[in-house]
């Protein structure tokens, strides 16, 4: 994929921090498990009234989106994504207990599945210049809806987030902008989800 050089630094942050703290939402960066489940509820949008799915989890960290979903009573076939082999060396040790569940560290091993959700997978650019992470950004997205039967999510963090907490090696994406991307490219469906009380937005969009 286009962009790979750039994930080099957000691969070893990634890894290291999970190293770090384990198999908890901050061990991969998020603030708090009430912040890891909203948005995970947030995605749930996507499956409709569906209580039996194939998935792709692109960026699946340590397979908490599959715990998630299994506490929720979905029947899913699942194959998950991370850029750090330790996340997907647990997970496979771990969590992975079930013939249904597999997990990777290299995406070209992901099949086809009815969604795809890329939950957290935008946010840190470090140095990148915001255009060459855009570029990025669009180049994972045509990769996602090729594998994706019936639909895909995402989700990153929002330009309307407050100036003075606003960090540069973070990247803040315009909704609107992939809003107006996903309706010319992918589908007529699309949701742009920008009401749960966090800094980031969800766009989902149904083939």
């Amino acid at each position: 994929m286009k962009g790979d050089h750039l994930l080099d630094p957000v691969k070893n942050f990634f890894t290291t921090k999970f190293q770090q703290i384990g198999a908890r939402p901050e061990g991969v960066d998020y603030n708090s498990e009430t912040a890891q489940i909203t948005r995970f509820e947030q995605f749930e949008r996507l499956f409709g009234a569906k209580r039996r799915f194939s998935l792709n989890d692109y960026g699946c960290g340590y397979g908490a989106l599959a715990v998630y979903l299994k506490q929720k009573d979905y029947t899913f076939q699942y194959h998950g994504y991370d850029i750090s082999a330790k996340m997907v060396d647990y997970a496979n040790q771990s969590i992975s207990n079930n013939e249904n569940w597999k997990f990777t560290s290299n995406a070209d091993e992901l099949c086809s599945a009815d969604f795809t959700i890329a939950c957290g997978v935008f946010n840190l650019k470090f140095d990148a210049d915001p255009q060459t992470w855009i570029d990025y950004i669009l180049d994972s997205l045509l990769s996602i809806a090729r594998i994706s039967k019936l639909g895909f999510g995402f989700n990153m963090l929002t330009k309307y987030s407050d100036a003075d907490k606003m960090r540069p090696d973070l990247y803040y994406g315009d909704p609107l902008y992939f809003f107006d991307y996903c309706k010319r490219q992918f589908s007529r469906n699309v949701a742009l989800l920008h009401d749960y009380e966090l800094y980031d937005f969800t766009i989902l969009v149904r083939l």
